[in-house]
């Protein structure tokens, strides 16, 4: 019988790589907007420079990790020599504004945690992110108060796929492998990891971001796979024969 169901945080429960590129944009635009592009170094490139700020903003991301927190004093000291504070607040002001208005769970998020909670499953986060950027997530989301445990990068300093964060939940939630259902969008850590345990899979397809490689869907295939968060509900009831957890 499944007791319990674990999700991953970004690109599972809200569209992640969407939040952060509305905010890289909104972040280049209010540093233009405060005079930026005066102070840039001209090229002839052709690049319009707008796009050249946030591809640039991009490339430290890629470098450096998508939760990079120094990303706009990096970038302004590469680009200027120093750091200018008002260009340095206008990026962090319209990087917050755009990510608090654009974090949203996806369709039927809450309403499929509220199901599988009333069926009496625990609930479960293993995130790779820091312990104060994933809280801060589940706050703006409003499921702070949804889980029984979430695991970040902190808790255990492993990401996945390796089996510390996925066994961390599972011993904070007190269930066995067997009784875990991991729902993730990356087959190569989420899939991989919760499987290696003897864990039942849910390839969350419409949070998979096809940048990633392709073939990994192919070389860690979930148990099942769905397009909308709701219908995780018909895979418990189907699990567990329609019977609530005791």
């Amino acid at each position: 019988m499944i007791r319990a169901v674990i999700f991953d945080l970004d690109n599972t429960l809200t569209d992640f790589m969407r939040v952060k590129e509305v905010s890289i944009e909104a972040a280049a635009d209010a540093m233009l907007d405060a005079g930026l592009d005066a102070r840039l170094p001209v090229t002839d490139g052709g690049i319009p420079v707008r796009e050249r700020v946030i591809l640039r903003i991009r490339e430290i991301y890629d470098l450096m990790g998508i939760e990079y927190q120094n990303v706009f004093n990096r970038y302004l000291q590469e680009e200027l020599g120093g750091v200018d504070y008002k260009f340095l607040a206008a990026a962090i002001v319209g990087y917050r504004r755009a990510r608090e208005s654009a974090l949203l769970p996806y369709p039927h998020v809450h309403l499929t945690l509220h199901k599988l909670m009333r069926r009496g499953l625990k609930l479960g986060v293993v995130s790779d992110a820091p312990r104060e950027n994933a809280w801060l997530r589940l706050v703006y989301l409003n499921l702070h108060h949804v889980f029984d445990h979430v695991v970040t990068y902190e808790d255990t300093n492993k990401r996945k796929p390796d089996p510390a964060p996925f066994e961390a939940v599972l011993r904070r939630l007190e269930v066995t492998a067997g009784e875990a259902l991991m729902v993730g969008d990356w087959p190569d850590r989420d899939m991989a990891g919760a499987k290696a345990l003897g864990m039942r899979t849910v390839f969350a397809h419409y949070g998979y971001s096809w940048s990633k490689d392709k073939e990994s869907i192919d070389l860690h295939p979930a148990d099942y796979s769905i397009h909308d968060m709701l219908e995780l509900v018909g895979i418990v009831d189907a699990l567990n024969g329609g019977v609530a957890v005791p």
